[in-house]
């Protein structure tokens, strides 16, 4: 190993959020170790492994692989069977569905390496999913191989490995449409070089898209042809909202060294309720509709909301979660628009949370932020 590795792996050790493949290095470690089955082309792992490693399991050995994603395991299995085809891979939802999150996730699994990524923008240019030039040698030397910047999908597609692509509705239309040629053809062509990149065994590509953005950049139909589409639900219950919630906080929690989420469980049970309530438009015990605000109310929305809450606790608190801390969070996230969402904060504090035994202290921290 070299210096230079060396001091990529402490940096990678110490950064606030390590790719998934150095946090889950252990993990990724003993599924490779125990898997026996058929892997694709320069895959990491087997089909059943990386839906282990997503879904969790324990391996023979005892070793306990923690789930990545919370839900339906069909869609997960479906979502890996793509990338062991020649389809490339769309993750379509709601904001807060954990589209990056599986993403990342599935990349790391399947090549070993997340960071082959192209962020989707309004400004993302053509040469982030084809190639650029180092135009001071390009006007030295001329165009070569060696003036070419290639883009993380050009390297995905000589090393064969798994690209991705964020928020692709988000990118301009014409842009979006460099990726036909790559996902029917698999090959790249450099016109200026007179030459072509082609793709080996293992290239494949994830993007991901929000339902509510389609009308930003919709995709040509010739583009979405070339995806096996994968949508991905909001929890089915509260319990699973809560479990995602309590990881992602104890996750992101370590991290910042925050206290740990069982002092805050009451609380993350509360924001949750509340979340889906107003996400629902009525309330959990089906008598009461309510108003919903015009923001999307996600479970990440959720994650930052008691995550938020618990930096108070450590830091002005004793430690322990307490209505207080998350008050000013949730009207955050509740009141996008101050004309309307307001009126329908107030409306449901007033008509489901004044009313709901237990919640007075809830009730009065929401009123003493909202005033």
């Amino acid at each position: 190993m070299t210096v230079h590795e060396t001091a990529e792996g402490a940096v990678a050790a110490e950064a606030l959020r390590p790719h998934a493949e150095h946090a889950f290095a252990g993990e990724l470690a003993a599924l490779a170790a125990v898997d026996d089955r058929p892997r694709p082309a320069r895959w990491r792992l087997s089909p059943w492994a990386v839906v282990t490693y997503l879904q969790g399991g324990t391996l023979p050995d005892g070793t306990v692989i923690t789930p990545k994603y919370v839900g339906p395991r069909r869609i997960v299995e479906v979502a890996v069977t793509t990338l062991a085809t020649d389809r490339a891979l769309l993750l379509l939802g709601v904001p807060g569905t954990a589209k990056t999150w599986l993403s990342e996730h599935l990349a790391a699994a399947v090549s070993g390496d997340s960071t082959l990524l192209v962020q989707g923008t309004a400004g993302t240019p053509e040469e982030s999913v084809r190639y650029g030039w180092n135009y001071a040698r390009l006007l030295a030397e001329g165009p070569s191989r060696e003036a070419l910047v290639p883009s993380p999908v050009m390297r995905a597609m000589e090393r064969g490995m798994t690209a991705r692509v964020e928020e692709l509705t988000r990118m301009p239309a014409d842009v979006q449409d460099g990726l036909i040629t790559i996902l029917s053809e698999k090959t790249l062509p450099v016109p200026e070089l007179g030459e072509e990149v082609q793709a080996v065994p293992g290239f494949n590509l994830i993007a991901t898209a929000n339902d509510r953005d389609r009308g930003v950049n919709e995709l040509s139909s010739a583009l979405r042809r070339r995806f096996n589409t994968v949508v991905l639900p909001l929890p089915a219950t509260a319990e699973a909202e809560v479990d995602i919630v309590a990881r992602r906080v104890d996750q992101i929690g370590r991290a910042l060294a925050l206290p740990a989420v069982p002092t805050g469980a009451e609380e993350i049970r509360r924001v949750v309720t509340v979340f889906r309530e107003l996400r629902d438009g009525i309330t959990t015990d089906g008598r009461t509709k309510v108003k919903s605000p015009s923001g999307t109310l996600s479970t990440a929305e959720a994650i930052s909301v008691v995550t938020g809450g618990l930096a108070l606790a450590a830091h002005f608190g004793d430690g322990v979660l307490r209505p207080g801390d998350v008050a000013a969070g949730i009207l955050g996230a509740v009141v996008r628009d101050p004309a309307a969402d307001r009126v329908v904060w107030q409306e449901y504090l007033e008509t489901v949370v004044r009313e709901r035994d237990g919640w007075k202290d809830f009730y009065r921290a929401c009123r003493e932020v909202s005033s």
